[in-house]
């Protein structure tokens, strides 16, 4: 079967520079019932699998050029491919196992291999790839019916609010307005898991385009200033002149500033939030600097971690943080914090001129 084309329905691929032995495995996986496309490079096989997805990839070690490791980091590294289980074959000695597996690759077979022993491995592999696309369908089907009765419950509060159904009194529309921010908050938490899953599965496609981070940034801090007014916070905005745009997702780098200035905002008590925006000769620069309570070494260590939460009791579930570390990943730059407790925290990010 021809590489470089749209195959209809799940297909494995197998990469081997040499034809007696790409023929072999070939056989062997058609012999149980697998639909297999053949590539002789690792070149033409990342053309593949970004021409249509499979759900294994059987990957020689040596071949000229591009060997099987180069080729599993390049498909680990690229955020627009899903998920897909790295088997590598390899006569290798035990060294090559670390190799493998640092580059991101899921299992092992040596040649010489028993066709059995082939075949088993691929059945394990295909059972992997079943449980993370069991497992992406459950967060999404969950987030998507958790969100559905919160909205509708929104809205039903915000009829019941304008009295659509009757006179509400002074207290009722305290309680009524306390329920509703507890539901936004959920529905922003949901939206955060899902925006994480995404990321996780190399699901998340960024819509690049040039964004004035200058403009951007303002329209954050204009957001969420009433907030800072209301701890009596003030939230200062330093920009250099004539800062070059980048190439990046608006609405993704949007979050990032949310969630940065957000909680500036949210662990300092009195004092100031300074943003500023620079530029050196690698990328553009962002600074979110509070003089809040702080963030301790040891906390540090692990800010960016999924699921990571505080001890302090302003510390949120653990997702936010992560998902801008994703974010800014995602747009080849980086986010790094310091901190000293009771000092305040300074959050910087890096990304790469257009």
């Amino acid at each position: 079967m021809p590489v470089t084309e749209t195959i209809k329905g799940d297909y494995i691929l197998a990469v081997d520079d040499i034809p007696d032995n790409l023929l072999l495995v070939q056989l062997a996986l058609e012999q149980q019932g697998h639909q297999v496309v053949v590539a002789h490079d690792g070149q033409t096989a990342l053309q593949q699998i970004k021409q249509s997805s499979p759900s294994l990839i059987v990957l020689d070690v040596m071949m000229p050029g591009m060997d099987g490791y180069e080729v599993t980091k390049r498909i680990r590294q690229d955020r627009n491919i899903p998920f897909i289980p790295i088997l590598l074959v390899t006569a290798r000695e035990e060294s090559s196992l670390v190799e493998g597996l640092d580059a991101g690759a899921d299992e092992f077979v040596r040649k010489p291999f028993q066709i059995d022993e082939l075949q088993a491995r691929v059945r394990s592999m295909l059972r992997l790839k079943e449980t993370i696309d069991q497992r992406e369908n459950f967060v999404s089907c969950l987030t998507h019916d958790l969100r559905t009765p919160l909205i509708a419950a929104n809205r039903m509060l915000d009829l019941i609010a304008q009295e659509a159904f009757g006179d509400v009194t002074s207290e009722q529309e305290e309680v009524i307005g306390h329920i509703v921010s507890s539901n936004d908050n959920m529905l922003k938490m949901l939206n955060t898991l899902l925006e994480t899953h995404h990321y996780e599965l190399g699901q998340k496609i960024l819509s690049l385009i040039p964004v004035n981070l200058q403009q951007l940034i303002t329209e954050v801090i204009i957001e969420l200033e009433p907030l800072a007014q209301e701890k009596g916070l003030e939230l200062q905005h330093n920009v250099e002149k004539n800062i070059a745009q980048i190439e990046g997702d608006r609405l993704e780098l949007r979050r990032v500033f949310t969630n940065l200035i957000g909680n500036a905002i949210k662990f300092t008590d009195t004092g100031s939030i300074k943003v500023s925006l620079s530029q050196n000769e690698s990328g553009v620069l962002v600074q979110v600097e509070d003089t809040g309570i702080g963030i301790s070494p040891q906390e540090q260590q692990t800010i960016f971690q999924r699921y990571h939460q505080g001890n302090h009791r302003r510390s949120g579930k653990g997702l936010g943080l992560y998902l801008c570390q994703q974010i800014i990943n995602a747009h080849q730059g980086k986010l790094t914090v310091r901190s000293q407790l009771g000092t305040g925290t300074i959050f910087t990010l890096s990304i790469p001129k257009s």
